[in-house]
């Protein structure tokens, strides 16, 4: 099939609605160990807690890409039939998550929060391949990275923001501030608003040959497919799941265990343990010495996700220069892949030295967005160049593995590991993470398909 030339608002409007999944995930990723720790879970349990998230993903994302490669409606096509219903669902939970009363509930809504997410994501990917030609796929991958900067950026903003402009950082025990729940109603928002303006800007091939596609819609077998792909699965696609695997082992440390690690380390103002203190009415003393301590977490805590949202926008800056570049002329994805990693990875190390000096940490996270921009865009970039197109949803969805498998691995008991091997402070688990990501950034050395690299 012949594919036309899309202009940059023609990329723009196909990539918009991952604007409000980069909401979802930013408010995920940002305060879900903070609302984990302030229902009272200590730092060696948030790993655990955060199970859900890639457990899930493993589960919807192979499913979701097979049905959406054997997905035709007439009026919302192949694709975004799962980018609204994931919409819905995300955006109904991502409001409900703050007012959880416990772990149990705010661990489940997490998983729920997870699977929508994973519903509308997965099919993104794959239609930016169905929609572009080769000359385009890094370009449009980029525009994509573009926008999910921007997300990240707005969103990890959002609670110091609200807190900004008057609304209350203090809460009873176990409550989730008030700031932190409108973040949430106005991530659910955009969310949603985001979703449907991409389902109604933008249009999608529809099959060569219709009837050919129904009939083999209606023989494939999801079982064989999913495990006849990945027997056959291309050697870049190997190496590159590789390289993912150290990718995202780190960021899923970053998601989980930066706030508790930098809260603590940078801003000296922990999460206080409630067994310290003599919470009663009859003990105004110990009730106010709890209160104070608990505000000034809260504070620290929008600090860290504020320095977080430089990751965004520092990878929307990468993704920007890139965009600009990659419209005129070939780029080779192999080497600014690695050296977007190596950087991250430094920023990540960076942490562990400036103890005390909330300031510079806006610094380790531009170096980390560099990092981000580029997972976001060149992994993909490559497979796209190296996959049968008539399989790119089960594709990407199969490749995604390589995204929850390292994360499934972490919070399970990785993380806490390999980081006890330095020592016991949440820190370690930041040194842990850039080594991670710098041992990612060479093994791009191992890809050697010049389709895929350029």
């Amino acid at each position: 099939m012949h594919k036309q030339k899309l202009s940059f608002w023609q990329i723009w409007n196909m990539s918009f609605g991952f604007l409000g999944i980069q909401f979802g995930f930013a408010l995920q990723g940002g305060f879900m160990s903070r609302i984990f720790q302030t229902l009272g879970a200590s730092s060696d349990e948030i790993p655990l807690l955060w199970i859900a998230a890639p457990l899930t993903g493993l589960i919807i994302q192979p499913i979701i890409g097979y049905l959406s490669d054997n997905t035709w409606h007439h009026r919302f096509g192949r694709r975004r039939p799962y980018f609204l219903i994931g919409a819905i669902l995300s955006s109904i939970t991502l409001f409900f998550i703050p007012y959880s009363s416990t772990l149990w509930i705010a661990a489940g809504l997490l998983w729920i929060l997870d699977a929508s997410i994973n519903i509308s994501m997965e099919p993104f990917r794959a239609l930016v391949a169905d929609k572009l030609d080769e000359t385009q796929r890094s370009y449009g991958f980029l525009v994509q990275t573009l926008i999910i900067g921007i997300g990240t950026w707005v969103a990890s903003n959002l609670p110091w923001f609200i807190s900004y402009i008057g609304f209350s950082d203090s809460a009873s025990i176990g409550v989730v501030p008030m700031s932190v729940k409108i973040a949430f109603g106005i991530g659910a928002l955009v969310f949603l608003s985001s979703i449907i303006y991409t389902v109604f800007t933008t249009t999608e091939y529809p099959p060569n040959n219709m009837e050919e596609f129904k009939n083999k819609s209606n023989n494939s077998n999801f079982s064989i497919e999913i495990i006849s792909n990945i027997i056959s699965m291309p050697k870049t696609m190997k190496k590159l799941g590789l390289i993912q695997f150290f990718s995202w082992f780190a960021f899923f440390t970053m998601w989980s265990m930066s706030n508790p690690a930098l809260t603590e380390h940078v801003y000296n103002s922990p999460m206080p343990i409630q067994s310290n203190f003599n919470l009663n009415t009859y003990n105004l003393e110990d009730t106010s010495s709890y209160d104070y301590a608990n505000t000034k977490f809260q504070v620290a805590s929008n600090s860290v996700g504020s320095a977080m949202g430089m990751y965004g926008l520092s990878s929307m800056l990468f993704a920007l220069v890139l965009t600009f570049y990659t419209s005129k002329k070939k780029i080779n994805r192999k080497h600014i892949h690695m050296f977007s990693l190596i950087v991250g990875g430094l920023g990540f190390i960076m942490m562990y030295f400036i103890d005390g000096q909330p300031e510079l940490l806006k610094y380790c996270f531009v170096l980390i967005g560099v990092s981000w921009g580029s997972i976001l865009s060149m992994p993909y970039a490559m497979l796209s160049s190296s996959v049968d197109p008539e399989k790119m949803g089960i594709t990407m969805g199969i490749f995604n593995m390589f995204i929850v498998i390292p994360q499934i691995i972490a919070a399970i008991g990785g993380i806490n590991l390999v980081s006890s091997m330095i020592g016991e402070e949440p820190i370690n688990s930041m040194i842990i993470a850039g080594l991670s990501l710098m041992i990612a950034g060479f093994l791009n050395l191992l890809i050697t398909n010049k389709k895929a690299i350029s």
